[in-house]
């Protein structure tokens, strides 16, 4: 797992690389390869001319690195951590959770074609909004907030505050109702909604209960990539309805 010994003229192009990992990883992708290198997981080395050389410790630290994501589902900050320990010498213990070995990449891919990516799921910075603010922002009336708030659609935080999203939420909204459709229309978005985080909810709490250190820093990537996952899978499922509607 060293990244240390390569010897560029006699090393690996990423394409050998890919075609080495392919038996155990089907799923990983040249973008996966260099997503890790930008993550300082693998620091491959350079011919002269600029293009990838690695040597077979750095596809060692591949496989380790895609191993921990699929059988352990360690989030790559721990990874990283752990194979700074190993360079160091130390032995970094590896946790036992298997979630389904599919999931990473699965995500990654979705990704891949634009879709949600798990990223796009990280906590941002807390902002907190009064109604005025969340009105003047998102456009609608006082009249459109009220059935938002109605029909669960928008829901304020401690001491009556709205987050971001509550501005991207009533602005999608007034978009639907140019088309005709009435915040009560959207009550089923919010059940469905409400189903998948309660169905997201009873997988990750048993790894938030964990007591290793590493245990929530895992379920929120968990947490995060099903996230995605459900999204892309709500997406796909409403353009496959879409096209036998329009005959596509």
């Amino acid at each position: 797992m060293t990244a240390a010994g390569r010897q560029p003229r006699d090393g690996l192009s990423i394409g050998a690389v890919l075609a080495q990992l392919r038996g155990d990883f089907p799923d990983v992708t040249i973008s996966k390869i260099r997503f890790l290198e930008s993550e300082g997981l693998v620091q491959p080395g350079r011919t002269p001319s600029g293009y990838r050389q690695f040597a077979a410790a750095d596809v060692e630290r591949l496989r380790f690195v895609l191993s921990a994501q699929r059988d352990h589902y360690l989030p790559l900050k721990v990874i990283k951590e752990q194979l700074d320990a190993a360079d160091r010498g130390a032995e970094a213990p590896v946790p036992s959770l298997r979630p389904p070995r599919k999931l990473v990449s699965l995500g990654t891919a979705a990704a891949e074609r634009g879709l949600p990516a798990p990223e796009d799921f990280e906590p941002s910075r807390p902002v907190r909004l009064t109604q005025e603010e969340l009105l003047a922002q998102s456009g609608i009336d006082a009249a459109m907030l009220a059935e938002l708030q109605q029909y669960g659609l928008v829901r304020p935080g401690a001491a009556g505050f709205f987050d971001p999203d509550a501005v991207l939420v009533a602005k999608t909204v007034r978009a639907m109702t140019e088309y005709g459709i009435e915040p009560r229309h959207l009550r089923a978005f919010r059940a469905s909604a409400d189903r998948e985080v309660g169905l997201l909810e009873q997988i990750v709490t048993p790894v938030y209960r964990q007591r290793d250190a590493a245990a929530k820093a895992r379920a929120d990537e968990v947490v995060r990539e099903l996230a995605a996952l459900s999204v892309t899978l709500h997406t796909l499922l409403v353009k496959a309805g879409i096209r036998g509607v329009t005959g596509g």
